[in-house]
């Protein structure tokens, strides 16, 4: 994979006068405007081709190495990463779509460095698409589109907009339709751009709108069938909310880099910082949060691949824990950092405040943390134990959850709306068996208390029945404990599928695994005695040559602070 040459890139374009200089895209985000020259750079290296299947002629083979790609960009600039990675987000309706010809044609255009924005919200509509006012009605062998998407990243620099119409008046599951719409192909004056929002963060995006007046396309800008764009884009929406969360990682992995930073400079009543046990302790669980969203994360890439059946149940514990887990992390290292994580002129920490404000949209993109544990609460009582399994037995996840596995062809038409499976936890219990052949470092012990709360909440699940609306609270609740049941089971799964890994730094007498077993009963309402001992040799590590690659297997290794 050309992830490192790639990291290296990105830190030689981050030196004085490059277009990643920090100075620059800070001084885009004061000035609200788009960050150009480090968007440019990315296409000249050719990041787009990573966007396109590889079926469709592009350099998409595996989903964790464009994952991997776009926490890059997201480690040096969340809004950079926002601004340029919406255009797999827009076109992934049409990958999964699985028409040749049309994909063939976009892929062109998308290696060309042309951008794909997504219209799927409307004024007033928020996260319910079945809301979508904008229409698309026959007119000849074409469609003619009215009305409105809004807010839409990269609606107006973006010369392609794939939306979603409403082609039935009466609406419904069966009455929305895919369209991709080439703005430069409209008849003037049908195709009007509404203003750039102010926002919090993010500030250089292109947070804009576009608005249809009676617009015709051709028949081929039909995406998929009629009646059939509802399920098309939930089927997309499981590939747009992994690709979303590499940019939770980026931002996790700067927030760190100025953390280790304070942490060796800051000197507190004659003492480094780094000396106090509370600081350490702090900075240690800020690399638990980490590592246990860049395993959920992982899995997640790796499932796309082999159980995509799954990916709508897996999508939606990843997009929902993630975010979640770095936000959490961004608050502890601004606990550390103090008056330096509000100020933003002071050289090395600056940045600080930018990532925390660009971060908290990540938790909205393709659906909030509430939309899609709403999701996955509705799909519990199909996921219930006791049922027969789903999913088609194959290859274990702790073998295709290794480093060196190579994964399934990609397969978007094997995506469902409804998983009925998960297998990842369904592996829980044999994952804690095998660990116990060879414990490390008490990490046993944690596990044992992980399947004992799995257990307990299957029981609590087997209990649901589907229900019309939205999930009551109870309901979201377990969703929440479901969550971090899957965590835990994905932390384990690959600390059991890469032993050749286990004498490595983070990974030595199972460091990494007991931060994050320790962080997943914490959040089951569990107290861990050994949670704090764990943390505060996870910040020894942190502030040591270790310090410089906080990743299970390296990824931003390349990439200085």
């Amino acid at each position: 994979m050309r992830t490192h040459e790639f990291a290296r890139e990105v830190d030689r374009w981050s030196r004085p006068g490059g277009p990643f200089d920090p100075a620059l895209l800070s001084a885009h985000d004061e000035a609200e405007t788009f960050p150009a020259e480090a968007c440019a750079a990315l296409d000249q290296w050719g990041l787009p081709d990573y966007y396109v299947p590889s079926r469709s002629g592009g350099r998409l083979a595996r989903v964790d190495e464009m994952h991997a790609l776009l926490r890059t960009v997201a480690s040096r600039d969340v809004t950079v990463a926002v601004a340029h990675g919406k255009t797999f987000l827009g076109s992934a309706s049409v990958w999964a779509a699985g028409d040749g010809e049309a994909a063939a044609s976009l892929a062109r255009h998308v290696m060309a460095g042309e951008s794909v924005a997504w219209g799927l919200t409307e004024p007033g509509g928020g996260s319910d698409l079945l809301a979508g006012g904008l229409t698309a009605t026959r007119e000849g062998s074409g469609w003619r589109l009215s009305g409105r998407k809004w807010p839409v990243n990269n609606a107006t620099r973006g010369r392609f907009v794939c939306v979603l119409a409403r082609t039935d008046p009466g609406g419904g599951p069966r009455g929305f339709s895919v369209f991709l719409v080439d703005k430069r192909a409209t008849s003037p004056g049908t195709v009007r751009h509404l203003p750039k929002m102010p926002t919090h963060g993010i500030r250089g995006a292109d947070i804009s709108g576009v608005e249809f007046l009676d617009a015709r396309v051709p028949a081929h800008a039909l995406v998929g069938t009629v009646g059939g764009g509802l399920e098309l884009v939930l089927r997309s929406l499981q590939l747009t909310r992994v690709a979303c969360v590499a940019l939770s990682l980026g931002a996790g992995d700067h927030a760190l880099r100025i953390a280790r930073r304070f942490l060796a400079e800051r000197r507190l009543h004659g003492r480094r910082f780094s000396e106090l046990p509370h600081a350490r302790t702090v900075a240690g669980r800020s690399v638990a949060r980490l590592l246990l969203a860049e395993a959920v994360a992982y899995t997640a890439a790796r499932s796309a691949h082999e159980v995509p059946e799954e990916l709508s149940a897996v999508s939606a514990i990843t997009k929902a824990l993630v975010p979640t887990l770095i936000q959490g992390q961004l608050r502890l290292v601004g606990e550390l950092l103090g008056a330096r994580g509000f100020l933003t002129g002071v050289e090395g920490y600056g940045g600080f405040a930018k990532i925390e404000r660009d971060h908290q949209v990540v938790g909205i993109f393709d659906g909030s943390t509430w939309v899609n544990r709403s999701a996955l609460a509705s799909s519990l009582p199909v996921l219930r134990p006791g049922r027969r399994p789903a999913t088609p037995v194959g290859v274990p996840v702790h073998e295709w959850l290794r480093e060196d596995y190579e994964p399934a062809a990609l397969d978007p038409l094997r995506l469902g709306v409804m998983a009925r499976d998960n297998t990842v936890l369904r592996s829980l219990g044999d994952l804690v068996a095998r660990l116990a052949v060879d414990p490390p470092g008490g990490a046993e012990r944690l596990a044992a208390r992980l399947l004992d709360a799995q257990s307990e909440l299957s029981v609590r699940i087997a209990d649901l029945r589907p229900v019309a609306g939205p999930p009551a609270t109870a309901a979201m609740r377990l969703a929440e404990r479901y969550e971090w049941c899957h965590a835990g089971a994905a932390a384990l799964a690959l600390w059991v599928a890469n032993p050749r890994h286990h004498d490595r730094d983070w990974w030595r007498d199972g460091l990494w695994l007991r931060g994050c077993l320790a962080l997943v009963l914490e959040g089951l309402g569990a107290r861990p005695p050994e949670a704090t001992g764990t943390f505060d040799e996870l910040g020894s590590l942190l502030l040591g040559d270790a310090g410089d690659r906080v990743s299970l297997f390296g990824t931003p290794a390349e990439v200085t602070a």
